[in-house]
C-alpha cells in the first residue's frame, strides 16, 4: 500500500485529491495539511466527506510529512512548491505538483510568466505530467509538474496533430472555457455568484499565464518557436471545462486519416474518448471523471480543421491527472481510483 500525503488539502484541487485518492485500492492517505485549517478535521470542512474521510488537517512539518509518506502531492498555490521540493527530493519521496512551478524546463519562460524560480536545478529533473504524451519519461521520474488544465484540454487533442505535421502552428487560435472552480477557492470579486451567474466572458486575454506552458510543449513536437493564440473564458457553473482549437492543415487530409491517427496514437490511453466525426464534446459527459472526450470537424474548402475537447477541470484538469501519474510512477494501473462512472444527465 503506497503512503500518500496531500499537501494544501482544502483547496479544490486539494480536496479533488482527497475524494479520489480515499477510494484508491493501491494506496492510503496518511496526512492532509492545510494552512488556514490545521487542526479542523476534513469532514467539517467539506461535509460530503462524512463518514468517508476522517483525517484531520495537519500544519505542514517537512519531516512529519517525510516519515509519513511515500509519494506527496503539492496542491498549493505557485511559488510555495518551489521551496518544499527540494528536500522532500533529498528525503526520497515521489513529488507530483500541481502548480506551475515544475512545468517549465525553461526557467526564463516561468520567470517571465510568474516570478523568481529558486530551485532552477531541478527544472530538468521534472517531467510535464501530461500522462497521454510523456507516459515512458513519467515512469521513471521521482518529480511530475502537473499540467495546467487549459494545457491539458487544448494539448490534448492538438499535440498527436503537430507531431505528426498536420498543423501550421503560427495559425493556431484556442479558445476555452472554464467553470468558476477554476479560479481556486480563495475569495475573489468576479468568483463571486452575482459577478457570475447569467454571465458569459473573456478574461486574461493577452496575458494568461497558460498560454507559455503550451507553447513550451508545442514546441518540442513542432521544433520551432511557437505563439499560439489563447483566449479563456470564464462560464456560470461549477466546474468542467470545453475547448475549441482552431488551425489550418499543413497538408490535405481526409476525416478518415485524421480519426485513424488519432485513434493509434491515443490506442493505450482508457481515458480518452474520440468522438464520431462531427460530434462536439460536453461537460456534461466528462463531469466528474477523468475523461477527455476530443471530436473535430473539416472546413474542406479553407483546409482548417476545428478540435473540440471537453474535461472537468478538476479531474483530468488537476487532481486525477495527478493520480494518473502517481500509478505510472509507481508501477500500478494507470487507471487505479479513476474508474469513476460518468453521471447520464
Amino acid at each position: 500500500m503506497i503512503r500518500v500525503g496531500v499537501i494544501g488539502a482544502t483547496g479544490y484541487a486539494g480536496a479533488e485529491l482527497v475524494r479520489i485518492l480515499a477510494g484508491h485500492p493501491e494506496a492510503r492517505i496518511t496526512m492532509i495539511t492545510s494552512r488556514q485549517y490545521a487542526g479542523a478535521s476534513f469532514a467539517s470542512i467539506f461535509p460530503a466527506m462524512r463518514g468517508v474521510v476522517d483525517l484531520v488537517c495537519d500544519a505542514y512539518d517537512a519531516q512529519r510529512v517525510s516519515n509519513a509518506t511515500d509519494v506527496v502531492f503539492l496542491a498549493l498555490p505557485h511559488k510555495l512548491p518551489m521551496a518544499f521540493v527540494p528536500d522532500l527530493l533529498e528525503k526520497g519521496k515521489k513529488v507530483i505538483d500541481l502548480s506551475a512551478d515544475f512545468r517549465f524546463s525553461n526557467a526564463a519562460r516561468y520567470e517571465a510568466a510568474y516570478q523568481p524560480h529558486t530551485a532552477k536545478n531541478l527544472l530538468a529533473r521534472a517531467v510535464y505530467g501530461l500522462v497521454e504524451v510523456f507516459r515512458e519519461q513519467i515512469k521513471t521520474a521521482d518529480l511530475i509538474g502537473n499540467p495546467g488544465c487549459y494545457p491539458t484540454s487544448i494539448l490534448l487533442p492538438l499535440y498527436p496533430l503537430v507531431k505528426k505535421g498536420m498543423i501550421d502552428l503560427s495559425t493556431v487560435i484556442a479558445d476555452a472555457k472554464s467553470g468558476v472552480s477554476g479560479a481556486g477557492r480563495s475569495l475573489a470579486l468576479t468568483a463571486h455568484f452575482c459577478e457570475v451567474t447569467e454571465s458569459f466572458k473573456a478574461y486574461k486575454v493577452t496575458g494568461h499565464r497558460h498560454k507559455p506552458e503550451m507553447d513550451e510543449i508545442l514546441e518540442k513536437a513542432w521544433g520551432r518557436p511557437v505563439d499560439i493564440t489563447f483566449i479563456p473564458h470564464l462560464l456560470p457553473m461549477s466546474r468542467g471545462m470545453e475547448s475549441t482549437i482552431y488551425a489550418n492543415l499543413d497538408k490535405d487530409a481526409s476525416p478518415e486519416e485524421i480519426g485513424d491517427y488519432l485513434s493509434e496514437f491515443y490506442r493505450d490511453s482508457p481515458f480518452i474518448r474520440l468522438l464520431d466525426y462531427g460530434t462536439p464534446p460536453s461537460t456534461a459527459h466528462v463531469r466528474g471523471t477523468n475523461f477527455c472526450d476530443i471530436g473535430f470537424v473539416l472546413e474542406r474548402q479553407k483546409r482548417r480543421i476545428i478540435l473540440m475537447s471537453a474535461i472537468d477541470n478538476l479531474v483530468k484538469g488537476a487532481a486525477g491527472q495527478a493520480v494518473q501519474n502517481m500509478n505510472i510512477m509507481c508501477g500500478l494501473d494507470e487507471a487505479a481510483g479513476l474508474n469513476m462512472i460518468p453521471y447520464p444527465i
